[in-house]
């Protein structure tokens, strides 16, 4: 089966064949690293990993390029309300992303370069945009001109025609219907304090689009096979990406765009305001491990909306644990007499799964394949007619789906350390009257299937089966 993806820009699926043989380039939009990175940013970052760790199982050469955005109206303005200085404050919250992309098992692409380390790429490329007519500067700002860029808006597939051309935005981020020249480079002013640079075309910083065009064509050439990202990146931001690139250099960009669909949290829009707003390490302080995180997040097709609920993660726990312990068990099975079945079954394993994702990453599809595969091994082990090399054979397999998934080679150890932490906290509650905080704990535990039992030797517990 051909390897298809959807593609963004043509609203189609199409065959992926790589500008270089056997090598996918690949830019992921990576974080703005002014807070934590929150659930939505990771659903994401796991299709990604998907899609990156897929064409890895597939044998292609995969190099992928992740920015960091440090340096934007969001960094500035945060960093200046603490009063700390942009590197010191972004640099906090960069170690912290690394952190989180570990603890979720995500691979590390080949690259990821700050945004305050290319700003001699980003100079050049405006100029580059002056030069072909396409920018122009107002009180020290360069804006791009959309209505000299004749392709403006086949990303987001915007009817220009019904639009008032000529304005001009300085935002970094606004929706469609400001659609705007945008700011290519910003003049200095007082509410930028020690934030600028001197350069050739001023005193000033960059807008937040140009980062992405200047350092994707640095590491990947001008054009490359695969950006990712969030929907919510098609417009302004990829859309504006495009007309930069195109602009500079006069030919295609990208050939694939794919984009995730929006995280929301018991079907409402994730917020602060809203008390529905989580990071992963707000969900691990609450007892859930980052393999759960990741499984849950990877469940449901990247193209599809995806609904936050606890209910979900407590299932996703609940079956990785079951598909962790098949594994555990299938390694500790001494084998019995062969029925002649098993290296079929795991044959049309391994080739179901393949086929799901290369037909758009279905990963349901996918995972239905995984879960038949354990439904049958079982059976054979509990007829004992699973011999000791159709196991050997069987637990291969299940390696190799793991170098998509990633979720089995995870210490349990740690898993149960955490909940034994938890426990301990509940019982510090307890002897400190914290009945509230005890009670939160439990009912937190028995939502993830853990059930307590109180003992005069102390809390023992155990997973419910």
């Amino acid at each position: 089966m051909a390897l298809k993806f959807y593609n963004t820009m043509t609203r189609t699926k199409e065959e992926v064949v790589p500008l270089e043989e056997n090598h996918i380039r690949m830019y992921t939009c990576g974080p703005t690293i002014y807070n934590y990175a929150h659930i939505g940013n990771f659903r994401t970052y796991i299709f990604e990993d998907l899609l990156r760790r897929f064409l890895l199982f597939k044998g292609f050469k995969v190099t992928q390029v992740m920015n960091l955005t440090d340096i934007d109206d969001k960094t500035i303005k945060a960093s200046m309300e603490k009063k700390i200085p942009l590197k010191e404050y972004t640099d906090k919250y960069k170690r912290a992303f690394f952190e989180d992309l570990n603890a979720l098992g995500i691979d590390r692409a080949e690259h990821y370069p700050a945004a305050t380390e290319h700003i001699d790429e980003m100079v050049e490329l405006i100029k580059k945009l002056i030069k072909n007519g396409l920018a122009y500067e107002v009180d020290g700002n360069y804006y791009f001109s959309i209505e000299k860029f004749p392709g403006y808006g086949r990303l987001a597939h915007l009817d220009l025609s019904t639009l008032k051309l000529g304005a001009r935005i300085a935002t970094d981020e606004y929706e469609k219907e400001s659609v705007s020249d945008f700011a290519l480079w910003k003049a200095w002013d007082e509410n930028d304090g020690d934030v600028f640079w001197e350069t050739d075309i001023g005193k000033g910083r960059p807008g937040w689009h140009i980062e992405c065009s200047a350092m994707s064509m640095k590491y990947l050439g001008e054009t490359f096979d695969i950006h990712t990202g969030g929907v919510d990146n098609i417009f302004p931001h990829h859309e504006n990406e495009i007309a930069q690139s195109e602009g500079a250099i006069g030919k295609p960009f990208v050939k694939h765009w794919m984009h995730s669909g929006y995280l929301i949290v018991d079907g409402k829009k994730m917020s602060k305001s809203l008390n529905n707003y989580y990071t992963l390490r707000d969900l691990m302080e609450k007892g859930y491990p980052a393999v759960a995180v990741r499984y849950m997040l990877m469940t449901t097709h990247y193209r599809q909306q995806f609904n936050f609920t606890f209910e979900a993660l407590e299932a996703a726990r609940n079956t990785l644990d079951r598909y962790i312990d098949f594994y555990e068990n299938l390694r500790n099975y001494s084998g019995g007499k062969s029925s002649g079945e098993a290296d079929k079954i795991t044959d049309q394993a391994l080739a179901g799964f393949e086929d799901a994702l290369d037909d758009d990453l279905n990963i349901s599809a996918a995972l239905a394949e995984v879960f038949d595969f354990v439904r049958d091994i079982n059976r054979l082990k509990a007829e004992n007619k699973l011999s000791a090399e159709e196991r050997d054979r069987a637990i291969r397999a299940a390696d190799r789906i793991d170098i998509v998934l990633n979720v089995l080679h995870w210490d349990r150890g740690n898993i149960d350390s955490e909940i034994e932490g938890l426990i301990k906290r509940r019982t510090e509650a307890k002897k400190n009257r914290d009945f509230e905080t005890a009670d939160k704990i439990r009912a937190d535990l028995q939502k993830q299937g853990i059930i307590l039992e109180d003992t005069p030797d102390g809390t023992k517990w155990k997973r419910k089966l």
